[in-house]
């Protein structure tokens, strides 16, 4: 096993989610602690072009598993994947987006290679060998350290904007390995039949800098339009709480919160929102979080960095307008 630390590179359609960046930073802290050097490992056909992205973002070698079986994300052939290119590159620590695609993965590969395993960290750190994953509990009330052991492999998944990305290096290239693909015939058992989309071409919650969430105070879909318009112009994604989607304001797809999705951005808007303990589990890891209520004991003033009591109606069109002129 050498000292270094491999970074799983997330690509869909041939594009890099930026979490995948931020995690080639986390690794290079680690290497140094370690001795050790930034790697990389990039899934998928036709990923060749990806390389240079990988480098630039601080990966000093780059292992990648090109084939048509790879084409669309199965869990099988991606886990099988993956633990060759752990093979070739044996490496003390693997990194991996908590993101759906990170958690389904993560879990396989620990499993097959025996590893030490912790999902959803926000903050990794090494002592003595072993690596401290600090993860939140209860909700987000409390956060747990658990230490993955150095006499076996140690995985982590980390949450989206835990660590920041390095700037990118204009010209930084990296030493490549191709890696083959060898499936089992079990790997080969799920195969794809259709896909259909459901997306809207709004982003993710998950995985925008900026998410804009709605609640019940919205009243109606249609209204939703202002929360839309803000999101545009922050370049954010639109989120809502529990109440406005089971009253059908938005599809379960965008609800926050415990019984929905985990989201950190940089910057959360609630417009809104009271707070309750659900969606403020979903949402308090957020770096800097705008509240906008009417209630001026609405829980959701006591995670916020900054609260608005007044009106959404009045406030977040004036947002709008005002992020509009600031951009030019």
């Amino acid at each position: 096993m050498s000292n270094n630390a491999l970074v799983f590179i997330e690509q869909r359609n041939g594009k890099i989610l930026p979490a995948s960046f931020q995690l080639l930073s986390l690794a290079g802290r680690l290497a140094q602690q370690t001795g050790g050097r930034t790697e990389a490992v990039v899934v998928g056909h036709n990923v060749g072009g990806l390389v240079k992205d990988a480098a630039a973002y601080g990966a000093k070698k780059v292992y990648t598993v090109d084939d048509a079986e790879l084409a669309i994300y199965r869990a099988l052939p991606y886990a099988a994947a993956v633990c060759s290119a752990i093979d070739a590159a044996q490496p003390k620590i693997v990194l991996v987006t908590t993101t759906f695609m990170g958690r389904d993965l993560a879990s396989r590969v620990a499993a097959r290679k025996r590893a030490a395993l912790a999902i959803d960290c926000t903050e990794v750190a090494l002592e003595g060998g072993d690596l401290i994953a600090t993860k939140p509990i209860y909700a987000g009330k409390f956060s747990a350290k658990f230490r993955l052991s150095a006499d076996r492999l140690q995985v982590a998944t980390v949450r989206t904007n835990a660590y920041a990305a390095n700037e990118p290096q204009s010209g930084a290239s990296a030493e490549t390995q191709v890696v083959s693909l060898t499936l089992r015939d079990a790997d080969k058992r799920a195969k794809i039949k259709e896909i259909a989309s459901t997306s809207s071409g709004v982003k993710d919650v998950t995985e925008a800098d900026v998410v804009v969430s709605g609640g019940r105070s919205l009243k109606s879909a249609d209204n939703f339009k202002i929360i839309f318009e803000l999101a545009e112009a922050l370049d954010g994604a639109v989120g809502a709480s529990r109440a406005a989607c089971d009253a059908g304001y938005q599809p379960h797809t965008r609800q926050v919160g415990l019984t929905g999705k985990v989201v950190t951005p940089r910057l959360y808007i609630a417009c809104g929102i009271d707070g309750a303990i659900q969606h403020l589990a979903g949402m308090r890891g957020s770096k800097v979080i705008v509240a906008i209520n009417t209630k001026k004991d609405a829980p959701i003033f006591k995670v916020a960095t900054y609260g608005c009591v007044v009106d959404l109606f009045s406030l977040v069109p004036l947002l709008t307008k005002e992020v509009a002129r600031l951009k030019g």
